[in-house]
């Protein structure tokens, strides 16, 4: 499965991608996550793209649903990963759509990212 979601402390949510990301699977995420919102979490999101390949074409990524009805309520949202899905990435987590500040950090920079989701 190339999709890998877990919950830590501190309100943080992790979240590995390798390989194509699926909207299914993707999907199955928001979900699980949307729960953890309706339940007062306020996620500070970890997104870790570990030989990741891009987004599953065809699929119906459109869908703002989740945006449009929790994104409020997350906190912030770092995106580990190669550089040059920057500026894909940073699109798709919805830097500057969002309330939430989205940054971007290099493979090498994970710790720096766990710091900047803890401030």
């Amino acid at each position: 499965m190339p999709l890998q979601f877990k919950h830590e402390a501190n309100d943080i949510s992790e979240l590995r991608i390798s390989g194509v990301l699926k909207q299914d699977e993707f999907a199955a995420a928001q979900a699980e996550l949307a729960r953890k919102i309706d339940a007062g979490a306020k996620p500070r999101l970890l997104i870790i793209g570990e030989n990741f390949e891009g987004w599953e074409r065809g699929a119906d990524w459109n869908d703002l649903d989740f945006l449009f009805s929790h994104s409020g309520e997350i906190a912030r949202i770092a995106v580990v990963g190669d550089p040059r899905w920057e500026t894909q990435a940073l699109a798709f987590a919805g830097a500057g759509i969002r309330p939430a500040p989205v940054k971007f950090f290099r493979p090498n920079e994970l710790t720096q990212a766990r710091t900047w989701l803890a401030d």
